[in-house]
């Protein structure tokens, strides 16, 4: 067994500047106490990193910026919601706060949780108690420990896994939350309001020092003083489920059971990460490693055990490399592996056989298995409003209020309603068809596997825009697509204005990542069901230049990808080389390939053989063939043509 190391004392003099004000924060409570009592409309720097942990970044709207002028500043919530979870009278109150102080919109996250934006200083308490008291939460939504815990939003009454996948998400949270009294004693002056009674286990196991686990005699136990490194996610679901990204979490829980639905335990998975920094080749995304199998009565001694890991051995020193996808790149899974255990005391079996996975968005009216139904509804871009011909903001408040039903954010930035009595199911539909919302039937398909961040103006992060830019752009690839006679196509887009990576743009077919102004990096090569990187195919691409930089590149996909074969799976198998060499081929004709062989067909009536195009497909393919080759095998067919006729 290892013994592991300790935390580092905070004398260290290699931590970075967020280490010591962790001290500093006498367990987040300073300086946010203090500083919410100033008549001033903006927290310091130090208190804006303590106000991470509870849930609220400062921002300032970057539009209405004027030289010499102080920044028009203030807050984004964001709720800790446990698989998605929102009660009716959470919502109902996220709805009203929304319009009484905030920006009159909310926005789904990606990570299964709502946003509230605009939010004053002078309204941060009464928003925050709002929401505590609602049943909702914001303790630990940001900051240097455990996010909101991720699960597969689908209500499946019939598939006990569904309901594990939820039951175990809630615990690991609840295992994870913060201890510390600041949260309550903050926003509503010591009352600690609890929703409900935690887990018995749960509780035993934040009391059960395993080799190491616990730190002794801290008001934290799991944490510490200085928490985690940085921030630490985690999701838990079901085998085939990839609704949750799951690669892409710090740790990975998926449920095992045998035949009869009895939990057996859980496959883990730990190491990935979105987030990298532009020109720091040391920063990189990373797909989680399977790490093996553990039995149910073990997993939270596991999951201490892998947070203890993370927290004891995780970089302190230089915060764009403090994830735990660094540990395990710089270890390797198998020393990983042997310090978990260390904590642990147990050692990992091999990971059971699971189907692969695949995405769902669950759009739609569903059967939940019970006699019951829900309904998967799309939020663009995640954002719940009210505009002319979309009432969505309407629709839901109307629906909630009606009928008392609970709701799940999707990690697609989408909700789902359910528990719903068929007999509600006429009226409900009735509201949807009022308020202007779609069916899954009537979205564009590549707007309903699209996802972005916010970016601008409120994002401090943003180089440029994501959120406000992608339904431009999704235009503008459609309109490719059809005039390419890719009508049927679609595939994953994601989009971000900083390569932090909120929208997960690193697993996407189609990746773009905001490099400055009005310019974007391309990644290509995810997977459609995200369990692929992409990978950068172009640095910086102007977004004025989309249509000359994408056309090749779907026709190239026309010409040679095999049957069922998606955009990202066929840009994997090419090969970026041979991408860039077709790239190349097309760039030698001035009014584009695709012009020159419509224009040949149109000058000369020469039609191309039914047969022919099938025919280059199944040579190059058993060949071996290039796609530069097959595009000159078909100009060559042309050309031959045009010296008959000009003969």
């Amino acid at each position: 067994m290892v013994t592991a190391p300790t935390v580092p004392p905070s004398s260290a003099s290699k931590t970075s500047k967020v280490e010591a004000l962790k001290e500093r924060s006498q367990f987040l409570k300073e300086p946010v106490f203090t500083e919410l009592q100033q008549d001033t409309n903006r927290f310091s720097e130090d208190g804006i990193q303590v106000l991470k942990f509870h849930g609220s970044y400062q921002q300032d709207d970057r539009d209405r910026r004027v030289k010499g002028q102080e920044k028009a500043y203030q807050f984004m919530l964001r709720t800790r919601t446990p698989g998605g979870f929102v009660p009716p009278q959470l919502y109902l109150t996220l709805d009203r706060l929304a319009d009484e102080y905030g920006s009159q919109t909310l926005r789904a996250t990606t990570r299964q949780a709502f946003q509230l934006h605009g939010i004053l200083k002078k309204d941060l308490k009464t928003v925050m108690a709002s929401i505590i008291k609602s049943m909702g939460s914001t303790l630990g939504a940001c900051g240097d420990l455990n996010r909101n815990v991720m699960a597969p939003p689908a209500p499946f009454r019939d598939k006990p896994a569904y309901d594990l996948a939820w039951h175990y998400a809630n615990t690991v949270a609840d295992l994870l939350t913060p201890q510390t009294g600041a949260y309550y004693e903050i926003w509503l002056d010591g009352e600690k309001v609890v929703s409900g009674e935690e887990d018995p286990t749960v509780k035993l196991s934040r009391q059960t020092d395993n080799h190491g686990t616990l730190m002794a005699d801290s008001l934290e136990p799991i944490y510490g003083t200085y928490y985690m490194p940085r921030k630490f996610k985690i999701a838990v679901t079901v085998p085939g489920d990839n609704s949750i990204d799951l690669l892409t979490q710090d740790l990975g829980l998926v449920v095992i059971t045998n035949k009869k639905g009895e939990l057996q335990g859980f496959n883990v998975y730990a190491g990935g990460g979105m987030g990298r920094t532009h020109n720091k080749e040391e920063t990189f995304p990373r797909i989680a490693d399977a790490i093996g199998f553990v039995e149910h009565g073990d997993i939270y001694d596991v999951v201490k055990a892998i947070v203890a890991t993370q927290r004891d051995n995780g970089n302190r020193e230089t915060r764009r490399l403090a994830r735990m996808k660094y540990l395990i790149e710089n270890w390797g899974v198998a020393k990983f592996r042997q310090v978990v255990e260390g904590y642990w005391g147990k050692t990992f079996q091999p990971s059971k056989a699971m189907p692969p996975f695949k995405y769902h968005d669950y759009l739609g009216w569903h059967d939940q298995g019970d006699g019951k139904l829900f309904v998967g509804l799309p939020v663009r871009n995640g954002r719940v409003l009210d505009r002319e011909g979309f009432q969505l903001k309407t629709a839901l408040r109307e629906i909630i209020q009606g009928f008392d039903r609970p709701m799940r954010v999707t990690a697609n930035q989408n909700v789902l309603i359910y528990d719903i009595e068929p007999g509600d199911r006429e009226a409900i539909q009735g509201i949807l068809d009022r308020c202007g919302i779609p069916g899954p039937g009537d979205i564009d398909t590549l707007e309903r596997y699209a996802m972005a961040c916010p970016a601008l103006p409120t994002c401090g992060l943003a180089i440029t825009e994501s959120e406000r830019a992608i339904p431009g752009i999704l235009e503008r690839i459609r309109v490719l697509l059809d005039r390419l006679e890719l009508k049927n196509e679609h595939f994953v887009i994601r989009m971000t204005g900083c390569p932090n990576g909120c929208a997960r743009p690193y697993m996407a077919e189609l990746g773009f990542v905001g490099t400055a102004p009005e310019s974007y990096q391309l990644w290509l090569g995810g997977s459609p069901h995200q369990t692929r990187l992409a990978q950068p195919f172009i640095d910086r691409m102007p977004i004025d230049t989309l249509e000359t930089t994408l056309e090749p590149l779907f026709l190239a996909f026309k010409l040679d990808h095999k049957r069922h074969e998606s955009f990202g799976d066929f840009c994997h198998r090419l090969g970026f080389e041979e991408l860039r060499q077709f790239m190349a081929l097309y760039a030698e004709n001035p009014d584009g390939f695709q012009g020159k062989l419509r224009e040949r067909r149109v000058r000369y009536r020469v039609e191309l053989p039914p047969d022919l195009h099938d025919q280059l497909k199944v040579h190059s393919i058993q060949q071996g063939k290039a796609i530069r080759d097959l595009a000159a095998e078909a100009i060559a067919f042309y050309l031959q043509h045009q010296q008959s006729q000009d003969g």
